[in-house]
């Protein structure tokens, strides 16, 4: 069986639609499946949506959490409360092309065990957005070893690969990066990202900022070496300004009158010292997140009894 995993967050628009796409076109390939939808915490109608959806089809399933806990813990979880013999993961909006669910099963019938949905295009998106999101995905390419640039949520996995995921202890998990570095037989499917057919998005600029740093300093210690690396710039270049003054004072008897240099090197100093003293708290209270034990999410409720 196939579990498609959908997650939710504000999406009471689009709950019945994406319901009834999916179930028409895999009952249309007589693929046995469940729909089960995570609502992220909504503060909207989607619960209750998602309730009349699957009071009226019984391979719908609903999960609700307590609040709002990310895309990323929505996804975790759905990959815990599946019970297919594989899963699926697409959002909500069908920016996702839903028909290559098909072709991503019957790969996973050859015996690929990871079927990764990669862009072929990004949609419609501002120049801003486009560079943010190339600059995120080099660093991350960079991190893992492997070309992500093109990678999305949207990938089929089989139960191997969500049993190897689930027994990851870390609260701070990034789905689309570590469903990559596992490895298993894997293969690509290409899509067109489609514009949203109702709503808005919920991606504002600050949240793809936020992220964006919490993916990066969950995934790779990449930033901390970039420390190490300033240290070194401002070191070579107080090596340069050091030997300049000592030959003037010592060989040409006129000290550099720098008071302007002196405070654009105490402030270029000061700066680089207060941004890695940033960055190593960062992953200090990604430690302590981790030292807590809290879950990654809470369920309040779900349509089925478990």
């Amino acid at each position: 069986m196939l579990s498609v995993i959908i997650p939710a967050y504000n999406e009471d628009e689009m709950i019945k639609k994406t319901s009834e796409t999916i179930s028409g076109i895999l009952d249309g390939e007589n693929i046995d499946f469940e729909l089960l939808f995570i609502n992220d915490g909504s503060s909207d109608n989607t619960w209750k949506a998602i309730t009349e959806v699957a009071a009226r089809n019984k391979r719908v399933k609903g999960v609700c959490f307590s609040r709002n806990f990310g895309k990323e813990s929505a996804v975790f979880a759905g990959i815990a409360e599946a019970t297919g013999d594989c899963c699926v993961v697409l959002d909500c909006d069908l920016q996702h092309p839903p028909e290559k669910i098909v072709e991503m099963y019957r790969l996973w019938e050859q015996g690929y065990e990871i079927v990764e949905g990669v862009k072929t295009s990004r949609g419609k998106e501002s120049a801003m957005h486009s560079f943010a999101a190339k600059s995120f995905y080099n660093i991350m390419s960079d991190a893992v070893g492997f070309d992500m640039s093109r990678a999305s949520d949207y990938k089929l996995l089989d139960r191997k690969a969500m049993n190897v995921l689930l027994n990851m202890n870390e609260k701070n998990a990034f789905f689309r990066a570590l469903s990559s570095w596992i490895g298993f037989k894997s293969t690509e499917v290409t899509y067109d990202v489609r514009e949203r057919e109702a709503g808005e998005s919920k991606w504002s600029t600050r949240s793809l900022i936020k992220y964006a740093i919490n993916n990066i300093t969950s995934f790779t210690s990449a930033p901390l070496h970039l420390i190490t690396i300033s240290g070194w710039i401002v070191a070579i270049l107080g090596l340069g300004f050091s030997v300049e003054a000592l030959y003037r004072h010592f060989f040409i008897g006129n000290d550099q009158p720098g008071f302007t240099t002196v405070i654009i090197l105490i402030c270029f100093t000061a700066a680089m010292i207060m941004i890695g003293q940033g960055i190593i708290g960062i992953y200090i209270s990604k430690i302590y997140d981790e030292v807590k034990g809290r879950p990654r999410y809470i369920i309040d409720k779900t349509t089925y009894e478990k």
